[in-house]
């Protein structure tokens, strides 16, 4: 008898706007970075929720939980440092799951090699070098 492998559905995240700073991309304001800060000045529209300065993040925009840390292929990440992660990784019954990314400390080299032990066992890479 061959064992199923699991089924793995497609992921359908919530879509949500941008929330940017307010001023984000001015070219009078060019030292505003893009993350996100609550605004806590006195006269700020954004505070004030004026329909102009856009949305301002909310509980309403949360995923579901079992939609949190997968991918949209239905996969979750999964961080390897070096050779015996990714082995332990790759006997691992439940791989089949999951996507793994090489932590950005590993070099070219390692990572190659990480890459060719990963493709003969049918593992895909995410962040792997191109050739």
């Amino acid at each position: 008898m061959v064992a199923k492998k699991p089924a793995i559905r497609k992921v359908k995240k919530k879509q949500h706007p941008k929330f940017n700073v307010p001023n984000y991309g001015a070219k009078n304001r060019l030292h505003v970075k893009s993350r996100w800060r609550k605004q806590r000045g006195q006269d700020n529209k954004k505070r004030i929720k004026k329909d102009f300065m856009g949305a301002t993040p909310g509980i309403g925009y949360r995923n579901a939980a079992k939609d949190m840390g997968v991918r949209v292929d239905g996969k979750k990440l999964l961080l390897v440092h070096n050779m015996a992660e990714l082995n332990d990784a790759m006997h691992n019954a439940e791989i089949g799951s999951y996507n793994i990314v090489i932590a950005h400390d590993v070099g070219k080299r390692k990572r190659l090699e990480m890459q060719k032990v990963a493709s003969s066992g049918n593992v895909r890479i995410v962040n792997g070098v191109r050739k």
